[in-house]
């Protein structure tokens, strides 16, 4: 007989391969919070790949209550020219609207903080119009980091970037 942990315990753990299909489920729930549905192409072959192959480039921890899932955090490591030491980028830290306001946040913040070493940061960003998140992370004493400004690409605009690359192979390039 399995052992379950008391109705209101929170238990952190690693996410595993054959939670593939679970962390798909809680990023789908993480789009619709956030508006971003139209963007979720996620898979359980490519978190299975990306995640829990011979490479990893990412990394889950999942938070439970009790029996329930209540969220999970996805992190993978940096580093920081200035400092010259690793960091961690935390990606996403989501807890399911009934689990909010009950400990879960800090306790995946503070297991993906413990992957920190030697003095390095912990950091990631959070959508201008999330207060709940805003407030939570100020109330850490997180420093908002309001003179970089975001900057990404993805599909043609990075492909076409790519395409211009010189020496490809791992040769030079502009």
């Amino acid at each position: 007989m399995a052992h379950e942990e008391p109705a209101g315990r929170v238990v952190v753990r690693e996410a595993r391969r054959e939670d593939a299909r679970l962390l798909l489920e809680l990023f789908r729930e993480l789009a619709e919070y956030e508006h971003l549905e139209h963007e979720m192409r996620a898979t359980e072959e490519l978190i299975e790949q990306w995640m829990f192959g011979e490479r990893p480039a990412a990394h889950a921890l999942i938070a439970q209550r009790g029996p329930e899932v209540a969220g999970y955090a996805l992190f993978f490591r940096t580093f920081s020219t200035f400092l010259t030491i690793p960091g961690v980028w935390l990606e996403d830290l989501f807890v399911r609207p009934d689990h909010r306001r009950a400990g879960i946040g800090r306790a995946l913040l503070a297991a993906v903080a413990a992957r920190v070493q030697d003095g390095g940061r912990l950091e990631w960003a959070a959508l201008d119009w999330n207060e709940l998140a805003l407030g939570f992370y100020r109330g850490l004493g997180a420093q908002t980091m309001r003179e970089w400004i975001t900057h990404r690409l993805v599909g043609a605009p990075l492909a076409s970037l790519a395409a211009a690359a010189v020496g490809r192979s791992g040769g030079e390039s502009s």
